[in-house]
């Protein structure tokens, strides 16, 4: 029994079947443990609204019931391994010592408050989910090995967003709000004290969801490999994909994806476009951008830019509204490209001051 799995027994974990209003989050993280290939799930939401009590549930479900933390203060090297000091030292060895990419090999790597990273670190992880291999290269190390596992990175959008280029890296994005119904909030609360004081009562009254649901993981990752996709949902992807204006191809594979991992939950014999509707928004909405039109994105019907239209048009009416500007303003010439505005320069007063004695020079 390692560490983690020590600390399990002795810290009952709240039951995955058990959680409450979470149904979003439950399904993106069912996905990811399902396929970890998706690139991990990324939990925003405000404080006390379950994410850590849910990427805990998730561990327990997986064949190795592992949860690996990776902490804030954590360095480059604790992270995807480094050199063994130690080996070289006393046997003048060269050795790998792994990191906890490597510990988290078929478990989960939590990641709390993921957008108070250091950059490096955030790309190291993703690589290496997105992979499910971790390659060092480093003080005449050059080390590969397995690091399959389900990434689930959460975050405080009051303390600040990932830069965009990380956050699209995240396969599905599920965003938790505050829960303002007062029945499911009385339903969570009751459940979280049954928990606190008999937490083995309260699992035992769950076992058989928890059992149900382990099963149905492992046997959604052994069909996965058999379902494809055809060319309508090919189709369907695409179009989701396009009108939401992703950037790049990211959202399309993803996507495809998640809805496979979704019907081999489901056990069915095919993914279809119903499976893809019901993972669109966890794949598009940390990627979608607006459609809505900027000046100078798009050309006019003569194949001018539409900003060069909207100028000429913005001095017409200005033109047209002349006699309503100072007569100061009419007489003033033509625009220029230094110009703040119709109005001209007014002059400025200078005043007089009482003149300055020169210092003679200093002699050397």
């Amino acid at each position: 029994m390692n560490a983690t799995t020590r600390g399990a027994a002795q810290r009952p974990v709240f039951p995955f079947a058990a959680l409450i209003g979470q149904a979003p989050l439950q399904q993106a993280l069912l996905l990811a443990a399902i396929d970890p290939g998706l690139g991990g799930v990324l939990v925003s939401g405000p404080r006390g609204t379950a994410k850590s009590t849910a990427a805990r549930a998730l561990a327990e479900l997986l064949p190795q019931g592992q949860l690996v933390n990776l902490p804030l203060g954590a360095s480059e090297d604790r992270l995807i391994g480094t050199l063994d000091i130690e080996s070289v030292l006393r046997d003048g060895a060269v050795r790998f010592s792994p990191g906890l990419l490597a510990k988290a090999h078929q478990g989960v790597l939590y990641v709390d408050e993921v957008n108070l990273l250091p950059d490096a670190l955030v790309d190291a992880l993703l690589d290496a989910a997105a992979s499910g291999t971790n390659t060092v290269e480093r003080d005449g190390v050059s080390h590969s090995h397995d690091a399959s596992f389900v990434l689930i990175g959460t975050m405080n959008p009051e303390e600040g967003e990932l830069r965009p280029q990380l956050i699209d890296r995240f396969g599905l994005m599920v965003e938790l709000q505050n829960c303002f119904d007062a029945q499911v909030r009385q339903a969570i609360v009751k459940a979280r004290l049954a928990f606190d004081l008999d937490p083995q009562g309260f699992r035992a009254g769950y076992a058989g969801q928890q059992a149900e649901c382990a099963e149905r993981l492992r046997a959604a990752r052994e069909a996965l490999p058999q379902l494809s996709f055809d060319d309508a949902v090919h189709a369907h992807v695409s179009a989701l994909c396009i009108d939401a204006a992703v950037d790049g191809l990211r959202a399309d594979l993803v996507m495809l994806r998640a809805a496979r991992a979704l019907a081999a939950l489901e056990q069915a014999r095919a993914v279809t476009a119903e499976h893809v509707d019901r993972v669109a928004e966890a794949v598009l909405v940390h990627r979608r951008h607006s459609r809505e039109s900027q000046p100078g994105d798009h050309a006019g019907e003569n194949g001018e830019p539409q900003r060069a239209s909207q100028a000429s048009s913005s001095s017409s009416s200005v033109s047209a509204d002349s006699s309503l500007a100072p007569a100061a303003a009419q007489s003033a010439p033509a625009s220029s490209d230094n110009d703040w505005g119709y109005l001209p320069a007014e002059p400025t007063h200078t005043t007089r001051v009482k003149g300055v004695i020169p210092l003679g020079v200093k002699k050397r």
